[in-house]
């Protein structure tokens, strides 16, 4: 690191800051098991810049139940304050992978806005009051492996009848890349979903660890990647086609050229274990906070034995 610095200074003239702490709005913490990226700062902005420095918390980004549509409800006065609402989340959502999914369904709605759609932007402002200060952590374990989490929920748009996939890659148990989208094409199935979202992880399992490999990280063993449809699983280790698999051909032909090459390992998992499972669809209470505590998301004080340090008035219960 040293000669680094030294040759950058040879041809233009550095200044050494020191250790990093904050960097284009992202706060770095150190703490005992790595360092903690977070956006308290700016979370704490946006609850004085839409009025909700004074809320009733609740325990889940969106309400489960609530279905958003484009013609129920009445027109929101000023579209612009939504909008600018969501490219603020969306920025957040860095540091704040349990929003993704939120941001991804919400941002559906950019152009014929309604008051609802407000009032569940408003309602991820009011999950985030619970700890502003949560973050990333970037584990400093000796562990370098790589694991993938692969999930989908079928014709989860009541408009379109698409599916949303969701997957989540970890390294040394921290969280590098993850993904919350609505599929292009309608699948015919729910297995079909599934396995469009598995071609998905593996695309990206491959490319980071060729990106990995550049870095002279050489990740040597399989690649686990977690599925929990058991029929997704099966198609990709038969190597017969049948019938009803025909139009996902392309797709199940990646997945088994990847798996036969023993990059990576296909392994199911149940439900309740997906970590993808919150990218896909909105949870209910305890789903959702049983599968935050795994996603390697803490706020950094939790993890030097304090408290959260908000600076805020203390949310309603």
């Amino acid at each position: 690191m040293a000669a680094l610095k030294s040759f950058l200074d040879q041809h233009f003239k550095i200044k050494d800051l020191g250790s990093v702490h904050y960097f284009l709005g992202l706060e770095v913490t150190k703490v005992l098991q790595g360092y903690v990226i977070n956006q308290y700062k700016y979370t704490r902005d946006l609850f004085q810049e839409f009025h909700c420095l004074d809320v009733k918390n609740v325990l889940t980004p969106l309400d489960p139940h609530a279905k958003l549509t484009s013609e129920v409800g009445d027109p929101l006065p000023d579209p612009s304050l939504y909008r600018r609402l969501i490219g603020k989340l969306n920025f957040l959502q860095h540091t704040r992978p349990d929003i993704s999914f939120s941001v991804q369904h919400l941002s559906q709605f950019l152009v014929s806005l309604k008051v609802p759609h407000m009032l569940d932007a408003l309602h991820v402002l009011r999950y985030l009051f619970n700890a502003p200060s949560q973050g990333i952590l970037l584990n400093n374990t000796a562990d370098f492996s790589l694991q993938a989490y692969s999930d989908s929920d079928w014709a989860a748009c009541p408009i379109s009848r698409k599916s949303v996939t969701g997957y989540y890659i970890v390294l040394r148990g921290s969280p590098i890349s993850r993904k919350s989208k609505k599929q292009q094409t309608v699948s015919l199935s729910s297995t079909e979903a599934e396995y469009r979202a598995l071609r998905k992880v593996v695309a990206e399992v491959t490319w980071l660890v060729r990106l990995l490999c550049d870095m002279s990280l050489v990740i040597s063993s399989h690649v686990p990647v977690y599925c929990d449809s058991q029929a997704a699983l099966h198609i990709a280790k038969n190597l017969v086609f049948h019938e009803p698999t025909k139009h996902i051909e392309v797709d199940c032909h990646y997945v088994r050229d990847v798996l036969s090459t023993g990059l990576i390992s296909l392994q199911h998992i149940s439900t309740t274990h997906q970590l993808a499972d919150f990218l896909n669809k909105a949870l209910t209470g305890i789903p959702h906070h049983r599968l935050l505590s795994k996603l390697g998301v803490f706020p950094p004080s939790s993890l030097r034995g304090g408290g959260d340090g908000v600076q805020l008035p203390s949310p309603k219960k």
